[in-house]
């Protein structure tokens, strides 16, 4: 069976850039990027499926580091199921679920369930996240070369800190024997304890207990610290602030192996979207200043934050319709990343070709994913219509969460096709 993808404009940063070739696939690998009017064998026509993809640009799939699947446990908020078809709505192609299940994605059964899970589904790729410690407490190593055997790609303690530097310094050393990044949730909970939302102006008048930039910038700080001593890679997940950055950007400068992510909601927002109470705007770390806003812009600009991921959190009106500070931190984003990421683009901020960097390029490179539009590489395409208007609508989201601060946002661009191994996992006109 032969697809061909016809008339779309192809960016694969460091292969092909704006060049419009047909797509051809074959049993799930691409066969060949072919001229528009070159034809195929006379003997294969028969057999072929076409999709005219006039007017859209081809992009290696859409990768996604940060999403929270809440399955195994807590599946009336999220499901790996409805997760998945979210993703493939959202255009991506892979995404990284968090270890903060029940139970904790910490051994190697939990780790081959999602796999299992993922290959049953046929949807997107799933490659799970194993937690740093046991149980997420801190303390005790989990096994990761079991993890990784099972299909594991990094270790996170992500929703909560590695608080102790000694038990983060071993993790780095035992991860880098094994060629795994440790994804760094950035937090000092001594600083950070009880606050709801950035600490700032906005707090004060609200009367909400905020939290500082320094809760997340001297965890970043120490974290690049112990990846200087080991030699092992670390990246910094959803940095929020102008502290971080500087710090990320120093860090690569002398050499150490650092990368950084920041999500959509952190250079679109500001601790304004809290200003009337909404428990839709209560994340971890909190929504910052413009200042901080600016500086996460310009941190994507330089290269210094390598990624754009979503941190999709998806939660149930039973943790967010309360009272704010009672209300679970976290948003959703895998069907609202892209059409936000794309205003960057729009406003001249990035070139197209840096967004796919940072949503597909940079993620493969990291966590070590083919993912090339070139012949013998997997048929992982993400077909993007940048024309399209829309305004965000929860209603119509693919994940169970509905918690975003987005509602009524009119953007511009969308995916309009997702293909993971040659099959179409999602159209927007079918």
């Amino acid at each position: 069976m032969l697809t061909r993808i016809k008339g779309a404009k192809i960016v694969d940063p460091g292969n092909i850039d704006g060049v419009h070739k047909d797509i051809i696939i074959r049993d799930g690998l691409i066969d060949a990027l072919i001229g528009p009017d070159e034809a195929l064998d006379p003997g294969e026509v028969a057999e072929i499926e076409e999709i005219d993809a006039s007017g859209m640009i081809a992009v290696p799939g859409l990768i996604d580091m940060h999403v929270h699947l809440r399955e195994p446990g807590h599946e009336y908020k999220e499901t790996i199921e409805t997760g998945a078809r979210a993703a493939v709505r959202g255009g991506f192609t892979t995404i990284c679920p968090m270890p903060n299940t029940s139970p904790v994605n910490d051994n190697s059964q939990v780790t081959a369930y999602i796999v299992n899970r993922a290959k049953e589904l046929k949807l997107c790729r799933i490659l799970p996240v194993g937690a740093i410690t046991h149980g997420l407490e801190g303390n005790t190593l989990a096994e990761y070369g079991d993890m990784k055997q099972k299909g594991m790609v990094a270790i996170s303690d992500d929703g909560r800190p590695v608080a102790d530097a000694r038990v983060m310094r071993r993790a780095m050393e035992y991860a880098n024997g094994l060629n795994l990044p440790v994804i760094s949730h950035a937090e000092d909970l001594s600083l950070a304890r009880n606050g709801a939302m950035n600490e700032g102006i906005i707090a004060t008048q609200l009367g909400i207990k905020g939290i500082p930039n320094a809760a997340e910038s001297v965890m970043v700080m120490r974290d690049i610290a112990l990846a200087e001593l080991t030699g092992a890679r670390v990246h910094i997940a959803h940095v929020s602030c102008e502290e971080s950055v500087d710090a990320i950007r120093h860090g690569k400068a002398r050499g150490v192996k650092v990368t950084a992510e920041t999500a959509p909601h952190y250079f679109t927002l500001t601790d304004e979207a809290v200003a009337q109470y909404d428990t839709h705007a209560k994340m971890n770390p909190p929504l910052r200043t413009e200042k901080d806003r600016q500086a996460i812009i310009d941190g994507l600009v330089d290269g210094t934050l390598d990624i754009i991921a979503t941190d999709h959190a998806p939660h149930s009106p039973l943790e967010k319709e309360v009272e704010f500070d009672r209300a679970a931190f976290g948003i959703v984003g895998l069907e609202t990343s892209l059409a936000l990421s794309l205003g960057l683009v729009q406003e001249g901020k990035i070139t197209f070709s840096q967004l796919i960097e940072k949503m597909s390029k940079n993620p493969a490179a990291i966590l070590g994913i083919d993912n090339d539009l070139k012949p013998g590489h997997p048929g992982d395409i993400t077909l993007i219509d940048p024309e399209a208007y829309h305004t965000i609508d929860p209603d119509t989201f693919f994940s169970k969460g509905v918690n975003t601060p987005f509602v009524g946002f009119n953007v511009k661009g969308e995916a309009w096709m997702t293909l993971v191994q040659g099959r179409v996992v999602f159209a927007k006109d079918l």
